[in-house]
């Protein structure tokens, strides 16, 4: 696949000492769905802040589409789409002249028709000659999407793009973001909602403490960290597990009246089996039983409590 974002060495530290992001190295490629997951202050929005001009790194390259986001920033601004957290826009503008004038600010042409396609897709169009102050949060929301649009960007960052934003937003929102990865755009987002990452993304980046600990394809994040769960419902209550038991690691919950076994998700099947005889040779009857998988959010949060039992490096 071609590479449409490359970042190498990239670090920031500020006057005050504080290290943002130290020595982050990631290629994005072309239209692909890219979640970059992290804790509030894992360095997310400063690294999209530095790819969009908006931040000067300490040191490292970032290049956009053959551009060089220092040396040639307007080239490579100009390739990318921008969603922040925070609604910024003049309020006393109509919807229309507010994303019209964005897209001119990227000294793109007038181009009502594609204006037009994008405000409907976003159910803005009946809302095109209204004032932006006279709009709802969630309207206003879709204004600051359809401006980040405005100049046909190649890259599009989303940067927590449905905090507190309604259903309906949130629907339409990524249904947009799989129209515009089909067309070839590359989406790079972030959010708190990380079942949207896992239902959206192609592949999963996770940073912590400006350092990113783990890129992967979904899939195989996945099929490599998760683990499934096989929990049994027992006839009986147990005080304890059988030692003849302790090799499977099982453990007791529910006053003693289920049995966890937690097992790899390519473990044997075989493994199953033993372990059912087993209990069977205990004299341990079960009633019911159940399979859980992980969640992309179960791997999420291991990773970062694993990793919050590692020294953090100081600043250099």
């Amino acid at each position: 696949m071609h590479t449409i974002l490359s970042i190498s060495n990239l670090s920031k530290t500020y006057a005050s000492g504080f290290r943002a992001l130290h020595n982050i190295n990631l290629d994005i490629q072309r239209s692909e769905i890219f979640a970059l997951l992290g804790s509030n202050g894992a360095g997310k929005t400063t690294l999209i802040s530095i790819i969009c001009g908006i931040v000067n790194p300490s040191k490292g390259r970032v290049i956009v589409d053959g551009y060089d986001i220092v040396t040639n920033y307007r080239a490579a601004r100009s390739t990318i789409g921008l969603l922040p957290q925070e609604l910024t826009t003049d309020t006393f503008e109509s919807v229309w002249r507010t994303v019209s004038f964005s897209r001119g600010l990227f000294g793109k042409p007038a181009n009502p028709v594609y204006i037009e396609k994008v405000l409907k897709e976003l159910s803005l169009w009946d809302k095109k000659d209204n004032k932006i102050r006279t709009l709802s949060g969630g309207m206003k929301r879709r204004v600051m999407i359809a401006k980040a649009l405005s100049h046909e960007p190649r890259i599009l960052f989303l940067d927590e793009p449905t905090a507190g934003v309604d259903v309906e937003l949130r629907r339409d929102m990524w249904r947009l973001v799989r129209s515009l990865r089909d067309s070839g755009v590359t989406i790079i987002l972030t959010t708190h909602y990380i079942d949207e990452a896992e239902e959206m993304a192609d592949r999963i980046g996770v940073i912590r403490n400006g350092e990113i600990i783990l890129v992967d394809h979904k899939t195989e994040l996945m099929r490599k960290l998760g683990k499934k769960q096989l929990t049994l419902q027992l006839h009986m209550a147990l005080q304890s597990v059988p030692k003849k038991l302790a090799v499977y690691g099982l453990e007791l919950a529910r006053g003693g009246n289920e049995l966890i076994y937690t097992y790899d998700e390519h473990a044997e099947h075989a493994n199953i089996i033993e372990l059912l005889r087993a209990l069977d040779d205990e004299n341990i009857v079960f009633k019911d039983l159940q399979t859980t998988q992980s969640s992309l959010e179960d791997i999420f949060v291991n990773l970062i409590e694993r990793c919050h039992e590692l020294p953090r490096k100081e600043a250099t």
